[in-house]
């Protein structure tokens, strides 16, 4: 069992809500954290973004991952969600067995 943390930025909090329990119903994640507010700076279609998001945090395991992303594309609202999948190379071996335990990965 390879734990993960999901990061994904999302239009709203509300946005981030409804992705969050979806994915929390489904056992495809253990938690999610929903950080509203977040002011991002990018890139976007020739011109530099200045933008309010919200930042939506998730655990998962390599068992649920591609499911995750598969899900997280048909929910979100943007054309090109910007989800990146960080390994947890290390942690609290109790929380980590949670994780587990919470996507049926245990």
């Amino acid at each position: 069992m390879k734990p993960y943390l999901l990061y994904l930025t999302t239009a709203n909090a509300e946005e981030a809500e409804k992705i969050a329990r979806h994915l929390l119903e489904n056992r495809l994640i253990a938690c999610a954290n929903i950080s509203d507010g977040l002011r991002s700076l990018y890139r976007w279609e020739g011109r530099t973004a200045d933008d309010t998001e919200c930042l939506l945090l998730m655990k998962t395991t390599e068992a649920s991952l591609e499911a995750v992303k598969r899900e997280v594309l048909a929910l979100h609202s943007y054309s090109c969600p910007g989800l990146s999948v960080v390994p947890i190379e290390d942690g609290n071996p109790a929380f980590l067995e949670w994780i587990a335990t919470e996507t049926g990965a245990a």
